[in-house]
């Protein structure tokens, strides 16, 4: 068995593609082809992905992208992986690469100064400039720059709402934002000056350039930082962190989770326990019994066949007719 690590990437870009729809095809034969799994998101606004698979596979993506004169250069962060954290290559075409819920916003009209993760400490220590996290609630939980405000939203598209209740006569101060690669917080500076906002920066590259360029000693994160792939989190030398994720709502868990009475693997954790239907109960149980089976059969990926369903069912009888044939006749069903 293989024993090569997983290259994983994350990248994204705003420029306009008016012919992205046509686009989709094409880049998921080249993925498939060089056995990359992932996301790919593309617009007319631009494209976004996070992807992995081995190294010669993913650089062959990545050149097959940057030659593309409408996409060119792209900013792309690496890290690595025991093994391939996807389970498929999907290629998705959208309306925004980053759904913040207002097309009318776009990066490519206009954005904030970008800081470098060199200089993004001198300005996050200066005592008047905003610092927002414009990442979900979940994220921020598990880790953040020091002093950064947490919004408490649970998606980008409350984003808006946070800056109109909370930001909205603050509009002559200095904000500065940031996220996991740059690019919603590079939106949020677009949506910030659209709205009259002066001073608005932006931490280039996301959290994962500044945790690659920035030593630990001189970092002012703190925490892990959570991704959206099964490592869940990686830590300050991108490496994956000590946290589980839970199936159900994506939240990251903690050992103490694990431990909870409310967490039923695949289905529920302490964090959605109380507030999932009993309808999206039976769908997580389906999807974790799929996955079951889909291990048991030595596969990967998440999903079970009917015939694999079958196949299933078929070693599950043929172990307990064995254990009742060794037990002489006994079998706990």
């Amino acid at each position: 068995m293989s024993t090569e690590k997983s290259l994983v990437v994350a990248y994204y870009k705003f420029v306009d593609l008016p012919d992205f729809e046509a686009r989709k095809e094409p880049l998921l034969k080249v993925c498939e082809d060089n056995g990359v799994k992932g996301t790919i998101l593309l617009a007319r606004e631009g494209i976004n992905s996070t992807m992995a698979g081995p190294e010669a596979g993913v650089e062959a993506v990545l050149d097959y992208l940057q030659n593309d004169p409408a996409i060119g250069e792209l900013v792309v962060k690496r890290s690595w992986a025991d093994e391939c954290p996807f389970y498929r290559m999907k290629v998705r075409l959208k309306q925004e690469i980053v759904r913040l819920g207002l097309p009318e916003v776009n990066p490519n009209d206009q954005v904030g100064e970008y800081i470098s993760p060199e200089k993004w400490n001198e300005l996050i220590s200066d005592p008047d400039v905003i610092l927002v996290d414009t990442r979900n609630d979940y994220e921020y939980e598990i880790g953040t720059f020091k002093g950064a405000i947490d919004p408490k939203t649970k998606s980008f598209r409350e984003f808006p709402e946070y800056v109109r209740k909370e930001l909205a006569d603050k509009k002559d101060k200095k904000v500065a934002m940031f996220c996991t690669g740059g690019i919603r917080c590079e939106k949020s500076t677009s949506y910030l000056l659209k709205e009259g906002f002066e001073k608005v920066y932006h931490l280039e590259g996301g959290i994962l350039n500044y945790l690659e360029k920035v030593n630990p000693e001189e970092s002012l994160w703190e925490g892990d930082c959570f991704v959206f792939d099964n490592r869940v989190a990686v830590d300050h030398s991108l490496k994956k962190g000590d946290y589980e994720m839970c199936r159900a709502c994506r939240h990251a868990l903690t050992e103490e989770d694990l431990k909870s009475e409310k967490f039923v693997e695949g289905t529920s954790c302490p964090h959605c326990f109380d507030t999932l239907s009993e309808e999206q109960r039976q769908r997580a149980a389906e999807r974790q019994k799929q996955v079951e089976i889909s291990k048991a059969l030595g596969r990967k990926h998440i999903g079970a066949t009917q015939l694999e369903r079958e196949q299933w069912r078929d070693m599950k009888l043929k172990q307990r007719e064995e254990a009742s044939r060794k037990s002489g006749g006994c079998c706990e069903s």
